[in-house]
């Protein structure tokens, strides 16, 4: 373990911070960001050395853990090498980081389209479909993010899309399943795979199947909820896709790379995409890399047909050397069989147990690290604990849960009335133990709440 810093820089940090950064999704005015001075493993620390679990991963995405030495290293060989290239050049470790992803996707997404983010990703991804079918719609779940560039913002579901709503965009919105919450009044998992399928038939049937490019799913949603689709969903949706000649795209920025126990979250589910979108967990954000993989019939519209889009940075040879680390490191130390094993052997069961002790908790769903905790103020009538899309004094009690879980020195990652947990796939069984012993602190505040 590496000394934490002790500094005194912690004010001009900060200072320096509120006059000049703009910090995304936030009114400027009313935040005070944490200054970190350093970060190791599952745990981050401030300028006086005061350490934070991190339960959220940052925005999900360090999956690796923070400072992985391996990848560190290969960050800095390669920056000795060659710093960058232009992506039509054709280099080393980037042909090697397409090579490793695409030998990981399922099926025969064997062809990488670098980006460098998830947003681009799933850019690229719909002008792929589009182009390659011809037709102009998409289609997209209303519990889903996708990205917050132009066409991503309009496919997401969540709140942050309304300010930038087009409604111009060629999207048709749908409701994917979710048992807790069904929209189709289902009383069994089987009845909620059968009426959502249903229900997605008849859009396409009635939006027109000839007009529709692509349907684009969140294989297990992450910021909408973390719901873990019904047995025989997504292979519904494959088999649909099939019927109207439509491009399943699946959308696993959030979900893959071991988030779920798998490399990725299509593999629990026997189904194979057109199109596949990552990013976040292929490198954990070390240097920022994402990407598409494409199927061998959408990668063959583009064999003499050139493809109308690229970045300067597509492939970048940081990135991609970050991404070779990661991937090797994460075979190598058994790093998406942890996820696996913790998942089951201690977020799970201890979620479980959590639920049963506190009244605040409507539901716990999951996999691997990848778990939501659904705060209710009434678990009859599962009212949340906070409205939909709350703000200011509506959400106090998630407030409240929040700034609980932040003193036993756990970062949380909470999103409405949910509590995310999600720390790294290289976390320890003693570390994800201590995160939930202040998650239960943190739900004592909850239950003043709940009836």
């Amino acid at each position: 373990m590496s000394t934490q810093p002790v500094s005194t820089d912690a004010a001009a940090v900060k200072a320096a911070d509120r006059a000049h950064v703009f910090h995304s999704w936030s009114a400027q005015g009313l935040i005070d960001p944490f200054v970190v001075a350093g970060a190791e493993g599952s745990y981050f620390w401030d300028h006086d050395g005061n350490r934070h679990l991190d339960f959220s991963s940052q925005l999900v995405n360090t999956n690796i853990g923070h400072q992985h030495p391996k990848v560190v290293a290969a960050i800095q060989e390669q920056a000795a090498r060659l710093c960058t290239i232009a992506p039509g050049f054709a280099v080393d470790v980037r042909s090697e980081a397409a090579r490793l992803i695409a030998g990981r996707t399922p099926g025969d997404l064997d062809r990488i389209f670098f980006t460098n983010g998830g947003a681009e990703a799933v850019e690229n991804a719909v002008r792929m479909a589009r182009l390659h079918t011809g037709r102009p719609k998409v289609l997209s779940a209303y519990r889903s993010y996708h990205g917050a560039t132009a066409a991503a913002i309009n496919l997401t579901g969540d709140p942050r899309r309304w300010p930038s709503d087009t409604a111009s965009a060629g999207v048709v919105r749908f409701w994917g399943p979710f048992r807790y919450r069904s929209p189709f009044h289902a009383e069994t998992e089987e009845q909620e795979c059968e009426r959502a399928l249903r229900h997605l038939e008849d859009t396409i049937v009635f939006e027109g199947p000839g007009t529709i490019a692509a349907v684009i799913l969140e294989t297990v949603p992450g910021t909408a909820g973390i719901m873990v689709p019904p047995p025989g969903y997504l292979p519904g949706v494959r088999a649909l896709c099939d019927r109207y000649g439509i491009v399943l795209i699946l959308d696993e920025v959030m979900a893959g790379f071991g988030r779920t126990g798998r490399w990725f979250a299509a593999d629990h589910f026997g189904v194979v995409p057109d199109l596949l979108t990552f990013a976040k967990g292929v490198n954990s954000g070390y240097v920022p890399l994402g990407g598409v993989a494409i199927s061998a019939e959408i990668a063959a519209t583009f064999e003499e047909r050139p493809y109308p889009g690229g970045l300067t940075y597509s492939g970048h040879p940081l990135a991609c050397a970050s991404a070779v680390a990661t991937i090797n490191a994460m075979a190598e130390e058994g790093i998406v069989e942890n996820a696996a094993r913790v998942g089951e052997d201690v977020l799970g069961p201890g979620l479980r147990e959590l639920a049963e002790r506190h009244p605040s908790v409507g539901d716990v769903r999951g996999l691997g690290v990848f778990w939501a905790v659904e705060l209710v103020r009434d678990r009859r009538t599962r009212e949340p604990l906070v409205p939909y899309a709350a703000t200011g004094e509506a959400n106090a009690p998630m407030a409240a849960v929040t700034a609980t879980i932040k003193a036993a020195g756990v970062w949380p990652f909470v999103n409405m009335n949910r509590v995310h947990v999600v720390p790294p796939c290289t976390i320890t069984e003693a570390e994800a133990k201590a995160g939930l012993a202040a998650l239960d602190e943190a739900l004592t505040v909850a239950d003043r709440y709940a009836a």
